[in-house]
C-alpha cells in the first residue's frame, strides 16, 4: 500500500502561486492564514506575531521567499 502524502491548504496554495510570490516578495516572510497572505515581514517571528494578533484563532503559517542571490539553481 503506498501511502499518499498529504499538504496543508495553505502549502499547496503556497506552491501554487510560487512563482507570482518569489517576483512580488523577494526576502520576505509571509504569515499565510488559508490562501491569503496575512501578514509580510522582515522575519519569521514579526510575521508570525502580527499576523496571531489580527487572527488569535487562526492557523497562521509562514513562508519565506528567498531573494535571487538566495536560490541556488542545480543543473
Amino acid at each position: 500500500m503506498v501511502k499518499r502524502l498529504s499538504f496543508s491548504k495553505e502549502h499547496e496554495w503556497f506552491v501554487k502561486n510560487s512563482g507570482e510570490l518569489s517576483k512580488k516578495y523577494p526576502g520576505k516572510y509571509l504569515a499565510i492564514i488559508g490562501e491569503t497572505i496575512a501578514v509580510i515581514g522582515a522575519t519569521a517571528s514579526e510575521a508570525f506575531k502580527l499576523a496571531k494578533e489580527k487572527n488569535p484563532d487562526k492557523k497562521v503559517s509562514i513562508a519565506y521567499i528567498p531573494t535571487a542571490e538566495e536560490t541556488v539553481t542545480f543543473l
